[in-house]
């Protein structure tokens, strides 16, 4: 490790803990005084979480406070440096993550019409395709831009699907960060500094809430803060997992590219899927917040709400650290790791519908015992 690379890890250790500390000041202030702040809809808020007992939905703010100091941190680093890069990405990045935190603020305090709220989703991946921030899967910009517009609309709909327990969605976001500070710090930290920072912000922003956030919470994010994370993590991840093709391997679409964000985002993803896919089944809309999400069958399993965010943890502590080993090269990318990849994902799709299963049985049991 160079001189220069100590001074960057030196500079963004220091930053993680000013921001660490800032998140948790934040969220500190807004708890003493804003009890009722994001509290808009206590029958659909009960419909939704899994605990009952209404909570301010104010930490995205403290996410997007930090996330404009990280924005200016910046102007301390010399202009004529290297790590001084504004560009149209990072405007498109720093747009579409504001349009995403003003959805998000206007949906807790309004309850924004589904419509209206798509809308503002297809705009944050708009901005971000006009802004060069899309995904490159096939050479065919009409093919890619569609590619780019699911995700990132899938992805903030998956993470706000995801908040429905205490800290789940705070502890796998910032394991996805870590996976993405990782890969950039060993790959080119001096020419990315600027998303290092970002990232650094955010995850420092995780990290304060997650004091509050962690069970018993004391308060939420919101869609404030999952309408943000999710278009800033849709972002975030097109730059720098989902863009690298093997030029010359003359294939239309690789694999590679698809697994690496697949494993990065193993969670969300499985989750995502097995409640719209159940839903569909009962001929029932997936964008309607209820309690059979994975989290919730592994509560009625008779996991404590600890127990069922340190599971996730897990899944994802392993998970993350696959795709930076296969974006990085440390794995080399056969027919055999695109197998096992996509293997390990469905085995896991399928233990988790195992365990829905038993614990939808079991909580059924418990109902009908209570009834009786």
């Amino acid at each position: 490790m160079d001189l220069d690379s100590q001074y960057i890890i030196i500079f963004l250790l220091l930053f993680y803990i000013i921001s660490t500390f800032f998140s948790f000041l934040i969220n500190w202030l807004f708890l003493k005084f804003s009890f009722n702040l994001g509290t808009r809809n206590q029958e659909d808020a009960s419909r939704v979480r899994w605990a009952n007992n209404i909570k301010p939905a104010i930490g995205g703010i403290s996410f997007f406070i930090v996330f404009l100091i990280s924005i200016s941190v910046i102007g301390t680093l010399p202009r004529d440096s290297n790590y001084y890069v504004l560009d149209k990405r990072l405007i498109g990045i720093i747009a579409s993550s504001s349009l995403g935190f003003v959805l998000g603020l206007a949906d807790d305090a309004y309850n924004t019409n589904p419509l209206a709220k798509f809308i503002a989703q297809l705009s944050c991946a708009f901005i971000l395709i006009i802004s060069d921030v899309y995904i490159k899967v096939s050479g065919n910009p009409a093919f890619d831009f569609i590619i780019t517009t699911l995700w990132v609309i899938g992805l903030m709909n998956s993470i706000n699907m995801l908040d429905n327990m205490d800290a789940i969605t705070t502890t796998i976001s910032m394991s996805i960060i870590v996976g993405l500070i990782c890969f950039i710090l060993i790959v080119e930290p001096k020419l990315s500094m600027f998303y290092l920072v970002m990232l650094v912000g955010v995850l420092g922003a995780l990290s304060g809430f997650l004091y509050f956030n962690w069970h018993p919470s004391k308060i939420y994010m919101g869609d404030t803060g999952s309408q943000f994370l999710g278009v800033f993590l849709a972002s975030t991840s097109i730059l720098f997992f989902w863009n690298f093709r093997d030029e010359g391997s003359g294939e239309f679409i690789q694999l590679k590219q698809f697994v690496v964000p697949m494993l990065l985002f193993i969670v969300p993803l499985i989750d995502t899927t097995t409640v719209t896919i159940r839903r569909l089944m009962k001929k029932q809309s997936p964008f309607v917040g209820g309690k059979d999400h994975i989290t919730h069958h592994l509560a009625y399993l008779g996991l404590s709400d600890r127990m069922v965010a340190t599971v996730l943890i897990l899944v994802s502590a392993i998970s993350v650290p696959l795709a930076v080993s296969i974006a990085l090269g440390w794995i080399e990318w056969t027919w055999i790791v695109t197998l096992s990849a996509f293997g390990y994902f469905f085995l896991l799709f399928i233990a988790f519908q195992v365990l829905y299963n038993r614990g939808k049985k079991l909580n059924q049991q418990k109902l009908a015992m209570s009834s009786s």
